[in-house]
């Protein structure tokens, strides 16, 4: 019976669209003579014979019915996707045929039709044309659905207005079959809601276990990252896995759909509440001013770039080095702001006299210079370059800025600056000393911005999205070291405060970007293997999904970040910025300094770099040898060339021997 069901599913899925509406209609057309004629049965009690009064009354009823259904839509309605939705549409088309039958029959009377037919008959056609759409889309259409072993069992959690119109969007969903509500509030427990019952969500592993559940959808846009966090453990303890919707912000106009549905982001899994940006220290160094954004193609300089051309600035400058990254953000921002002039600039912060046309031409009012190699390992593999890019680009925009009296210089650095064990981070320090050294020296009218903040989400060097792939892959996930630990903030957070922070500047501060508490990479390993509905393979249990893999730590890595060199950090006006006092070298001495560097880096003297580094930067302490490769095939070329020479001299030493 099934397999006729089904092939006879099939077979009236694949008719043309159009003969599918001719069908509805016929169908119609007959339901109106039998409710007519069901209508007479019910007043007179006796079935009659079809004569000239029983035609008339069909006649009136299929000359206001098809037209009036046509016209509310019902024929437009697709059979595999109509659900209990379905019978408000016939409601209210069945409402304004009722009317008019009933004027003409009930009020308007013909002779020999009761007037008591005008109201019997509509409410007999209202049932029967919504049981006989019920009945195709329940007999033909589910009858597929039930035979798809594929389709996953799932949970709304949040009965409220997010999860009603959740659950109408995937009524006709063919992945997920939702059966059921969790709800915290006791209230709605055991209700039903939209046809399904709304759970205490403490019962949750009787549920999975009852009612087979493979995922639960957090359908909770408003609540509070902390109450957010606790479901989320809650849930972890569980092999399920858990989605998400998107925060209130995106929910546009209170519409839900299926396409909201995401996996969980690393978001959710940090206990960090985001504070609302100060509007006015966002605008005060950006509104109607122009502004100059160094790498401008990164992460961190492509949203920092996004930011300000919400504030309309006079004009946007994008600088960048990599020409695919210049196009990809030049196209995006201009899709954003039509009214903004934005001047993409594929030029090297390096070369100072091209970067001093631009401040010349423009008039430039303020700088974020976030244009840096700050990839650790890669940084560590290539010394010299990176140090000419870090500081050597750094110290030339700034002093640059100062000669064109630019209002607001913004550095943008990191808490790898902060006792370093890596190339990155100590190039980023002296960038912070020579920006300080700078305006004690020389500065009159610009005010100058160092912020220091840690990782961030979605950037193009955080292992966020690896970890997934990973996952996504089914392993293994690579880990550098069990207790390693980092501070994260989103990317749209970070290029806030690095606004706001620069706008807060009076002369030369460092500022330190509140990052709340840190997290242990390993622990978000395992939250984020959970929530996937997969388990972590190890020793306590070889029949797991994802083997986690310790990879050793990588050359200048740390275990742990810090953002202070102190321990005394200045409380600001902003609850999430604080400033630093960190000493700096004065300027006549910097000066000295780095043209040394400067000889030492085209001489490609990595290992007199890295010394001199150490030196001017004593916070700093490597904690791996140096792995340059230049330097490595050129050290190795030099060995080879002294193991040659000390042959050649034995070789020489034994022919003398044997001559004498």
């Amino acid at each position: 019976m099934n397999n006729y069901i089904k092939d006879l599913s099939n077979s009236f899925l694949s008719i043309p669209r159009y003969a599918k509406k001719i069908i509805a209609i016929i169908v119609d057309l007959g339901l109106c003579i039998l409710c007519t004629w069901l209508a007479f049965y019910l007043r007179l009690e006796e079935f009659i014979k079809i004569n000239d009064v029983t035609i008339l009354s069909v006649l009136i009823s299929i000359f206001l019915a098809i037209p009036i259904f046509w016209l509310s839509g019902l024929y437009k309605t697709m059979f595999r996707f109509i659900g209990s939705s379905i019978i408000l549409t016939v409601a209210v088309a069945s409402l304004a045929y009722g009317l008019l039958y009933f004027a003409v029959i009930g009020i308007y009377g013909i002779q020999g039709i009761p007037r008591s037919i005008g109201v019997i008959q509509p409410v007999l056609l209202f049932l029967g044309i919504s049981s006989s759409r019920l009945i195709v889309r329940y007999l033909f259409v589910n009858s597929l659905q039930k035979n798809s072993k594929s389709k996953k069992n799932v949970l709304i959690y949040g009965a409220g207005n997010a999860g009603r119109q959740l659950l109408t969007s995937l009524e006709n969903n063919p992945e997920m079959r939702v059966v059921g509500f969790l709800d915290d509030d006791q209230q709605f427990h055991n209700q039903i809601l939209l046809g399904q019952t709304i759970y205490d969500p403490l019962k949750i592993d009787k549920l999975i276990v009852s009612k087979n559940i493979d995922i639960v959808l957090l359908a909770l846009p408003s609540i509070n990252r902390i109450k957010r966090n606790q479901i989320i453990d809650e849930l972890n303890k569980y092999k399920i896995i858990v989605k998400t919707l998107p925060s209130i912000q995106d929910v546009v106009n209170g519409k839900i759909s299926v396409s909201d549905i995401k996996d969980l982001t690393i978001e959710d899994l940090l206990n960090r509440e985001q504070v609302e940006p100060n509007l006015e220290l966002l605008s005060k160094n950006i509104h109607s001013k122009v502004v100059l954004v160094t790498g401008a193609g990164g992460s961190i300089g492509s949203e920092i770039s996004r930011q300000i051309i919400k504030l309309k600035p006079e004009k946007l400058l994008l600088l960048e080095l990599n020409e695919f990254a210049l196009y990809k953000i030049n196209e995006e921002l201009k899709n954003i702001s039509t009214n903004i002039k934005i001047i993409p600039l594929l030029i090297n912060i390096q070369n100072s006299s091209r970067i001093n046309e631009v401040f010349q031409t423009f008039k430039v009012d303020t700088v974020y210079h976030a244009a840096a190699y700050k990839h650790v390992p890669l940084v560590e593999e290539n010394i010299c370059e990176s140090v000419k890019n870090n500081v050597f680009g750094t110290f030339s925009i700034a002093q640059v800025a100062i000669k064109n009296s630019v209002s607001n210089f913004v550095l943008i650095s990191s808490d790898k600056a902060v006792r370093s064990t890596n190339i990155m981070g100590a190039t980023k320090r002296l960038a912070e000393i020579c920006v300080q050294s700078l305006f004690d020296e020389q500065n009159r009218t610009t005010k100058f911005a160092i912020v220091r903040f840690g990782n961030v989400l979605q950037s193009s060097g955080s292992v966020i999205p690896k970890f997934k792939k990973q996952i996504k892959e089914g392993g293994p996930i690579t880990l550098t070291h069990p207790e390693v630990t980092r501070y994260f903030m989103t990317i749209a957070e970070s290029a806030q405060l690095v606004i706001q922070a620069g706008a807060m500047s009076e002369g030369c501060e460092v500022f330190v970007l509140d990052m709340g508490e840190s997290v242990k990479i390993r622990e978000l390993i395992y939250k984020m293997v959970k929530l996937s509905g997969l388990t972590i393979k190890d020793t306590k249990n070889l029949e797991g999904d994802i083997e986690v893999k310790i990879t050793g730590l990588r050359p200048g890595e740390k275990l742990y970040e810090e953002l202070l060199l102190g321990d005394n950090p200045q409380k600001t006006y902003h609850e999430k910025i604080q400033k630093a006092q960190d000493p700096f070298i004065p300027f006549n001495q910097l000066k000295i300094e780095l043209e040394n560097l400067s000889t030492l880096i085209e001489s490609n003297r990595s290992a007199d770099v890295k010394k001199t580094l150490n030196r001017l930067v004593p916070s700093y302490k490597s904690n791996s040898k140096i792995v340059d490769h230049i330097y490595e095939e050129q050290l190795n070329y030099q060995n080879d060339l002294k193991k040659t020479s000390e042959i050649k001299n034995k070789e020489n030493k034994v022919i003398r021997i044997k001559t004498k």
